[in-house]
């Protein structure tokens, strides 16, 4: 068996990866890098002869595992693509929106490259997917030399690690992996037998969680701290990724109401990526693996905006809750927009990060900044003072580094390949599992560089 990178870039981007054993070819995600434009941000697709890809494996929806499905089908259309059915619901409908945020960026940055495919073409695709549960074997080879499992991953909705085993063989595929339950989500379920290689990400290697640390307590945290925003009057924003973290927030903001953390009838806006893709949630609110079984967002609370097409911008108001994409608040985005128009240099309002924002974004720079001083959230406008009150808290969908290392060492792989993360990540976990795994080779793999398993 033959593992092989298909990334262009070091660190957290555009995730693919290619396993080849029996005449059979297992691709493993196909990101779109997020960091990058064009075809920069595909991964070394030309590493693989055209037409010779049996299967993909899609580990979850988001667009650095995802982004760029419809590009490496192009050159393999007889490739099946297998992932659990929440992630092709989910997929599906980022990869539309991907193809309209392509379209604009073609015409205001004059992109040549975009779109990299079409509707049209995402709906032959879409409507070929193969969906498979968690825990249920399938063959990924025609003669079933080379077979699959999907276990929960505990990331988001539909995501899932995946076993592989053929040729003698076991391969541990984690992708995107968090052992710890959320409020919405369960913590992954993963296998824990030996496995020949382990491809594990190490998203948080550089990061330690604070000493103490309590999911509980940081949430009565954010609790504390919206409805002292409340009470002056002003307004919150939390910047979220529309898929995963708006409905892990909304899971939040609903419990915090039914415990009278914050007012009951205080308004919450989300945007129209997040309400489709939350639709999405509340569709498989009784067949999914999660907490609050059967509860659906857009039925048991109140959203504004939420039951209706949405015409114009989404109104600001004095005593709302905001939770609006993207997450890092990346320009000509609706946090971006709010925080530009009137919400970050008013000291009433609150502004609380719950997730991970990259250091060169709009986001980053508002989180290293200090009150008082001019951000620059869009090169096209002004600085903008940050007066607003401004938090970090960890509600990360990713594992601990700890938690990774303490699942790496229990599966005792002859081969840890270290993938998605950054170079000191990265190194976090290469020291660490040298030192508490002796016998295995630790390996970071370079761009296609062949490993034998």
């Amino acid at each position: 068996m033959i593992f092989k990178s298909l990334c262009r870039h070091a660190g957290i981007g555009a995730n693919s990866y290619l396993l080849e054993t029996l005449g059979c070819k297992v691709v493993l995600d196909a990101g779109m890098h997020p960091k990058h434009e064009g075809m920069e941000a595909v991964p070394h697709y030309e590493f693989i002869d055209e037409g010779t890809v049996d299967s993909v494996i899609v580990t979850h929806s988001h667009l650095d595992h995802v982004g760029t499905l419809p590009v490496l089908l192009h050159d393999h259309p007889e490739a099946r693509v297998f992932l659990t059915p929440e992630t092709g619901e989910l997929a599906s409908a980022m990869l539309h929106n991907s193809v309209n945020v392509m379209q604009s960026k073609r015409i205001e940055h004059g992109i040549v490259d975009y779109p990299l495919f079409e509707h049209r073409e995402l709906d032959d695709i879409t409507s070929a997917f193969e969906s498979r549960g968690y825990e249920r074997p399938f063959d990924l080879a025609q003669d079933g030399a080379l077979r699959a499992t999907f276990h929960d991953a505990g990331h988001i909705l539909g995501s899932a690690g995946v076993t592989i085993e053929g040729a003698g063989k076991r391969v541990m595929y984690t992708g995107d992996v968090n052992f710890e339950p959320s409020t919405l989500q369960k913590g992954a379920l993963f296998p824990e037998e030996h496995v020949d290689a382990l491809i594990v990400e190490t998203t948080r290697g550089a990061q330690a969680r604070k000493e103490g640390y309590r999911r509980r307590d940081e949430e009565n945290e954010l609790a504390e701290s919206i409805a002292r925003v409340l009470a002056r009057k002003g307004s919150v924003l939390i910047p979220v990724f529309a898929m995963g973290k708006t409905q892990e927030v909304l899971a939040m903001i609903h419990r915090f109401k039914k415990e009278g953390l914050v007012p009951r009838h205080t308004p919450v806006h989300i945007g129209g990526l997040s309400t489709k893709m939350t639709h999405i949630y509340d569709r498989h609110s009784e067949l999914s693996r999660r907490k609050l079984p059967g509860f659906r967002f857009l039925k048991d609370m109140e959203i504004e905006g939420a039951d209706r097409k949405r015409k114009g911008p989404i109104p600001f108001g004095a005593g709302c809750i905001y939770a609006l994409s993207s997450g890092m608040m990346s320009e000509n985005t609706v946090s971006n927009v709010f925080a530009r128009q009137g919400l970050l240099e008013n000291k009433r309002n609150g502004l609380f990060f719950v997730g991970y924002c990259d250091p060169e974004t709009p986001g980053g720079r508002i989180r290293a900044a200090k009150t008082g001083a001019l951000v620059k959230l869009d090169d096209s406008h002004e600085g903008v003072p940050l007066r607003c009150e401004m938090r970090v808290f960890d509600f990360s969908g990713h594992s601990t580094r700890e938690a990774i290392a303490d699942y790496a060492v229990k599966l005792r792989p002859k081969k840890v390949f270290l993938v998605h993360g950054d170079d000191d990540a990265v190194e976090w976990f290469r020291h660490e599992l040298g030192t508490r795994l002796p016998d295995s080779q630790v390996i970071v793999p370079l761009p296609g560089e062949e490993h034998v398993i």
